[in-house]
């Protein structure tokens, strides 16, 4: 592995020191794979980390605490509504339920179920979209270790109240205090933010996309790992003890953010958390270049980003009725089977984007991403058997590099005062685009179910053709351009 290798993936502390390897004649080439305007390297933690880490664990911790609560606490939200209106059934789903008049009863637990789902997504979702912002720019000018451990604690809250409220058997209305306390803190957008915009400061230009796609890959690692061990963990234990694991998870990333993460940039005593001024950054970040915004790059490419995340976000959401649902009629085995192929994909895309890198540009490899994405949706939107299913999920393999390279070219249009307010309005877009894919897939699919059962994968594939043509034509006009400035 060579040095560049290296610098990917560990943080700077860690990485072999190329300058000190390098002529001085070479600095100057050097300098130019830094990030513009890079930060004073400064704020060492208490105790510096002995191993090659840096922030994949608050990130590994903070995702796995959220994967695991996240279904466990829509069951929780069925078993106590159906409680308190004395249905005494259970959630029936596939093909066992395909015939016959649905229990008015179950219907309405149901209904119930959805809308305090929905109330406490939104509860979270608007107090966050406000905060995140907030403190994504209030990192650029105290630190990222900051921006880590207030999220974590705030997810940690949430997890108390949850185990309050299984405790005290008080009303699901006391899940919304959760979910803005967490809110408040930042939610996990705010760790994302953090995460990449750490990632964003202590990487070169030419390793950063393969060090995101490391953050990505572990986010892949813990859904896959929260996925597997929840469902089983509940039934065999009920939902109070996944929880504390959850409320562990998030003190134990808040503690190593505070003990072990190095700060990046050089805090400023004079910065102040309640100031417009961090809201006016993000403003300024997408105005026009003449008050120092980015342009227009910066829109294109996060249109891209919320164009890619909203198909994943909604197809994820639908792959389960999917394969409940005739003709597949998964059982629970067969759909945690899909789901552990699915989360897969984040470590072969990992894979597959180094070795792309190796001969092609960012944008190619987004584009080869796209494509395995759109061929997946294209077999699973016809899938009628288990192996077309899996087939669908094989063609997957490299669907994850395209985010990756979005936020890797994002990053590098913004100088590194500007990572975190960057990162943290990234991270928004990602919210959004999991409500909106919510609303828009889920309709989607009972209105086209006795048309094509597989339209809302289909309308998924046609979306991706839009992010590919940007980013195709933005790579054709760099190299026209560069080819103009060499002839």
């Amino acid at each position: 592995m060579n040095d560049s290798d290296t610098s990917a993936i560990l943080p700077e502390e860690f990485a072999p020191s190329v300058r000190d390897e390098t002529p001085d004649a070479d600095a100057s080439s050097l300098d130019a794979d830094m990030p513009s305007g890079s930060p004073v390297r400064c704020g060492r933690p208490p105790f510096p980390c002995p191993l090659p880490v840096s922030v994949e664990p608050v990130l590994f911790l903070c995702m796995f605490s959220l994967a695991l609560q996240m279904p466990l606490y829509t069951q929780y939200l069925w078993d106590r509504i159906s409680e308190d209106l004395g249905y005494n059934g259970t959630k029936a789903g596939g093909c066992q339920n395909s015939s016959g008049q649905p229990d008015p009863l179950e219907k309405e637990v149901a209904t119930q179920t959805a809308r305090w789902s929905l109330y406490i997504s939104l509860a979270g979702f608007g107090v966050g979209l406000v905060v995140v912002t907030l403190l994504g720019s209030w990192s650029d000018r105290v630190g990222r270790r900051r921006l880590l451990v207030v999220p974590s604690l705030g997810l940690a809250l949430q997890a108390g109240v949850y185990l309050a409220v299984m405790y005290l058997r008080l009303g699901v209305a006391w899940l919304l205090l959760g979910r803005l306390l967490s809110g408040l803190s930042g939610d996990f957008n705010a760790v994302l933010a953090g995460c990449f915009a750490h990632a964003g400061d202590t990487s070169a230009r030419r390793s950063r996309t393969f060090r995101v796609a490391v953050l990505e890959a572990t986010l892949g690692v813990a859904g896959m790992l929260a996925s597997v061990v929840g469902g089983n963990w509940r039934r065999a234990q009920g939902y109070i003890n996944p929880f504390w694991l959850a409320l562990a998870c998030n003190l134990a990333a808040a503690l190593y953010a505070w003990l072990f993460v190095r700060d990046t940039v050089t805090p400023d005593p004079g910065a102040r958390l309640l100031s417009g001024e961090h809201h006016r950054a993000v403003l300024r970040l997408f105005g026009p270049r003449g008050k120092g915004g980015r342009g227009p790059l910066l829109w294109l490419y996060t249109l891209c980003f919320f164009l890619v995340v909203l198909v994943h976000s909604g197809s994820r959401e639908l792959y389960v009725l999917f394969e409940l649902s005739p003709p597949l009629c998964w059982g629970p085995q067969m759909v945690g089977y899909g789901s552990a192929a699915l989360h897969l994909a984040y470590l072969s895309s990992l894979l597959g984007l180094r070795v792309l890198q190796l001969g092609l540009d960012d944008s190619w490899v987004a584009l080869l991403g796209l494509a395995s994405n759109c061929a997946a949706l294209l077999v699973i939107s016809n899938a009628a058997t288990t192996a077309l299913m899996f087939t669908g999920y094989g063609l997957n393999f490299l669907s994850m590099a395209s985010t990756p390279v979005l936020r890797s070219k994002l990053s590098k249009l913004v100088e590194s005062s500007q990572q975190g307010a960057l990162f943290a309005s990234v991270a928004c877009v990602e919210s959004l685009c999991s409500l909106v894919a919510s609303g828009v897939f889920m309709s989607l699919y009972p209105a086209t179910l006795h048309v094509f059962k597989g339209f809302p994968f289909l309308f998924g594939a046609l979306i991706l053709l839009i992010p590919a043509s940007i980013i195709g034509a933005i790579r054709c006009r760099e190299m026209r351009g560069a080819h103009d400035g060499t002839s």
